[in-house]
Formats: structure tokens, C-alpha cells, sequence
């Protein structure tokens, strides 16, 4: 019975929540209809994405690997990168710690407080084929695709950008205008993303400040997406919107992005809470809390 009992913490950066499991010591394999049931809001634990923690095969601390709450692998995820990275160099004791992801090596940084924690996202992959789109175009500032009557659209031209997941930008003058709830499921399966996309809506609302809703593929409405933050910020950057250092305000909170000129790496900031920690019964796919977590921020619903 011991065997089917696995250790989790329950985290979330922004309110974007994850299910993190330690499977350095013993594997932690789940099916994607498992994945799906723990990541039900419902009935199971509850997630956007599920992170397992594994031995790194290169110069990394660990290797994270990232799963979508209908059970999909994703590349990225940079509010889990926080979030792991607040975990591993607590373990560590050092104030930065390589984490390998199928997107590459990340490196994540610790600030004057524990919850606060920066990520070295790396460069944006800013060219078609790269994205990747199904169509050439030589400037992804602003492509060809809309939703709506011809003359009339309700949402068009967006900025597109890859940063780990490929991003779609549209630039409103309202985010509340517009039912992405309705639009996401549309955009993020459009023939124009062989891979799908994450979907955001961005309003500039002041000098280097900008709203932004996201609808994330595989998963839906969050209340953060650090990717999409990082994406939203260096298409802000692209189009003249802002400077290449910004605030992104998601609904759980905001992010920090500076797009540095130097290397043009992405630097993001914000926030990290534990909620809670818990048992996983593999059988049944039960849980039990074991330990509370610290009271950062409120834990997601």
C-alpha cells in the first residue's frame, strides 16, 4: 500500500497552480487520462500544469518536465520554473540553479526574499518557421489573421512569438471587450499553428505597463502565464508599445520583463507560493494533505 502513496507540494506562481512530484529517487510515470483526473478541479487535486522533478542528463540541477492538465507535454512553462527553482535552491543553499526543460536550460535566480524568484528564460525564437506558423511571413510582428467579418474584425494582426510554447498576441484597447473564453478554443486549434498556440490579449495601460489575459493551450483560462508575459513583453518591445523593460498585471498578479539588449535573454520576475503539501494515492487517485504551505498568496480555487 506504501508503494501507491506518492509524495506532492501543491504551488502556484500568480495562481497559476501545479502539482509538482519529486521523481529523482523513484519515477513517477502518469498516464495522460491520470494526469487529466488529478488535474480535475473537481474531483481530483487540481492543476494547470503537473511538474515532475527528474535526475538532469546534462549540467542542470534537475530536469523538469512539464504536463497540461489534459495530460499533453508542453516544453515550457516559466511560473513553474519559478516555482521549481524557489524549491531547488532551497535544497542546493545557492542563489541560482540551472533547471534543464525540453526548452532548454533555464536559470532561475533568488531575490531578498524567498517567494520572489527571477528566471533566465532565455532568447525568444521570433522567425515563421520557428514558431512555428503555417505560412511564411517575414515579419511576425503583426500577421495576417483575424476573427470576424473581413471589414469589421473583432480580433486581428497578432504579434506572434515562441518563447519555450509558440505565443499569439493580439493588441486591444480592452481585454474585457472580448470573450477569450469564447475566441481561445478557436485560435489555439487555427490551421495557421500546426502546434496550436497560446492565445493573449494585451492592453497597454500606461508607459511600460500592460494587461494581459491568457487562454493557454491544453489548458484554458489562467490566472498567469509567465511564458505568455515573457512573449507579450518582447512583442510589446518589437511594436514600440513599451520599452524592452516592463510590467505585465496578469489576473493573479504581475510579472516583471526586461528583454535585455546585451544577450537578449528574458529576465522574468514575480512571486511563488507553497499552498500545500500532500499524498497522491496512484490506485485511486485520492490525495490527503500532509503540511500546509506558507501564506504568500491566497491559494488558487
Amino acid at each position: 500500500m506504501a508503494d501507491t502513496l506518492v509524495p506532492f507540494l501543491k504551488m502556484n506562481g500568480l495562481g497559476n497552480d501545479f502539482v509538482v512530484f519529486d521523481g529523482r529517487a523513484k519515477k513517477v510515470v502518469l498516464t495522460p487520462e491520470q494526469i487529466s483526473a488529478i488535474g480535475d478541479r473537481e474531483k481530483g487535486i487540481g492543476f494547470d500544469q503537473m511538474i515532475t522533478v527528474e535526475p538532469a542528463s546534462s549540467d542542470a540541477y534537475a530536469f523538469m518536465r512539464i504536463h497540461n492538465r489534459d495530460g499533453s507535454e508542453v516544453d515550457a512553462c516559466g511560473n513553474a520554473t519559478r516555482c521549481i527553482g524557489r524549491l531547488l535552491m532551497g535544497e542546493a543553499g545557492t542563489p541560482s540553479v540551472p533547471i534543464q526543460t525540453n526548452a532548454g536550460l533555464l536559470i532561475a535566480h533568488a531575490s531578498d526574499t524567498e517567494t520572489l524568484v527571477s528566471v533566465d528564460m532565455g532568447t525568444p525564437r521570433l522567425e515563421w518557421d520557428q514558431i512555428p506558423l503555417a505560412e511564411e511571413f517575414a515579419d511576425t510582428r503583426a500577421i495576417e489573421l483575424q476573427i470576424g467579418p473581413i471589414d469589421a474584425p473583432v480580433l486581428h494582426s497578432p504579434s506572434v512569438v515562441n518563447v519555450g510554447n509558440p505565443h499569439a498576441i493580439f493588441w486591444v484597447d480592452d481585454i474585457e471587450a472580448h470573450d477569450l473564453e469564447r475566441f481561445g478554443p478557436l485560435l489555439e486549434c487555427h490551421p495557421m499553428f500546426p502546434e496550436k498556440a497560446n492565445i493573449s490579449l494585451a492592453q497597454v495601460i500606461g508607459e511600460n505597463e500592460i494587461r494581459l489575459k491568457v487562454w493557454e493551450r491544453g489548458v484554458g483560462l489562467t490566472r498567469a502565464c509567465g511564458t505568455a508575459a515573457c512573449a507579450t513583453g518582447v512583442a510589446a518591445a518589437r511594436t514600440g508599445r513599451t520599452a524592452r523593460k516592463c510590467t505585465v498585471h496578469l489576473p493573479g498578479g504581475p510579472l516583471g520583463i526586461e528583454w535585455r539588449e546585451d544577450n537578449d535573454h528574458i529576465m522574468m520576475t514575480g512571486e511563488t507560493a507553497i499552498e500545500f503539501e500532500g499524498e497522491l494515492n496512484l490506485d485511486t487517485l485520492t490525495y490527503t494533505k500532509t503540511a500546509s504551505g506558507d501564506a504568500a498568496m491566497e491559494p488558487t480555487q
